[in-house]
């Protein structure tokens, strides 16, 4: 016994209701983190070109966005803004009434269950691009760690439900939970981008968020993506730190990365399927190369038998009514 004739892995394929019984990793719409980039102005629905389906959001559209994914049972959004102006510090970022603080608000009032998760960078509101103060040349590490605290509690006086620093500076999620325990935020979690590589999937999101660095690359801050075990320093350096959830980033090609963190930390583990993972799916889906729906589902099926807890995508929507039907 315990080979083939008696053994017929097949048995358990034979029909859908047994396929649905011995299932082994089940997406759920809870699962899910839908991204939004939020802009000044009335009126604005901007398409994202390379990201279909995506768009630069106005106050005003916002809203009913928002109500549409809450509707459709996502639990949370991550916001991402573009500033009225951008200077050398990204000063936007840490002003009371920049524009992802204001969304924060018009958020919490429309939709107070929505979970709504603040990125904390630079990246998007420096007028260089970079996630970071420069100074001769180079991101100052240090100097910008002063920064990121600023624009974390910023967002948490704005109702801000979770903060996700995003600008990989060593000492970063230190200095936020020191920040945010001295206002009196002690309760507001973390999500630390912990492991996030150095990747050319990110192209289509530096047109959604305008934040193509001016000059040089990200390549001093951001890991190398031959590297994993440099990945779980990372991850255990933000849990000393206190970080409460960690994040890979991408998901799709470090999908190893996503699963060692799940066997070395008893931490909730997020993933980012990331805008040019989304752009290559619809692009292909668009010249009928691949079915759609069916790619989509056998990535982020994927993605969360890898070990993610969560998954940030721009398929959220989609995948809600998929899931639905």
């Amino acid at each position: 016994m315990g080979s083939f004739p008696q053994v017929r892995m097949r048995r358990l394929r034979g029909s859908p209701a047994i396929r649905q019984m011995t299932l082994e990793t089940r997406l759920s719409v809870s699962d899910f983190i839908y991204p939004m980039f939020v802009t000044h102005g009335r009126d604005v629905r901007k398409e994202i070109v390379p990201m279909p389906g995506m768009y630069q959001l106005s106050l005003d559209h916002l809203l009913s966005e928002v109500g549409e994914v809450e509707a459709l049972g996502i639990p949370a959004v991550l916001l991402f803004g573009i500033p009225a102006k951008k200077d050398e510090m990204g000063t936007e970022a840490y002003e009371p009434n920049g524009i992802v603080q204001e969304a924060i608000r018009v958020i919490k009032q429309a939709a107070p269950d929505m979970m709504v998760i603040g990125d904390v960078c630079l990246c998007e509101f420096t007028d260089h691009g970079h996630c970071g103060v420069i100074e001769d040349g180079r991101v100052n590490n240090d100097k910008t760690l002063a920064l990121l605290a600023k624009v974390a509690l910023c967002q948490a006086e704005a109702g801000v439900d979770m903060v996700a620093p995003s600008a990989m500076m060593d000492g970063q999620v230190s200095a936020i939970r020191e920040a945010l325990d001295a206002g009196g935020y002690e309760e507001l979690p973390i999500m630390a981008y912990s492991a996030k590589y150095a990747s050319a999937f990110y192209g289509p999101f530096r047109v959604a968020a305008e934040s193509s660095p001016q000059m040089g690359d990200r390549k001093g801050y951001q890991m190398d993506p031959a590297n994993t075990r440099q990945a779980l320093r990372e991850i255990q350096q933000d849990i000393d730190e206190g970080a409460d959830i960690i994040m890979v980033k991408p998901a799709l090609s470090y999908m190893d990365v996503i699963s060692k963190a799940r066997e070395a930390f008893g931490y909730p583990v997020a993933a980012y399927n990331v805008s040019g993972e989304y752009a290559m799916v619809k692009a292909a889906a668009e010249n009928e190369w691949v079915d759609g729906q069916r790619i989509t589902m056998e990535i982020l099926t994927s993605i969360k038998r890898a070990g993610a807890d969560m998954i940030i995508s721009y398929h959220a929507k989609e995948v809600a009514r998929w899931l639905e039907g």
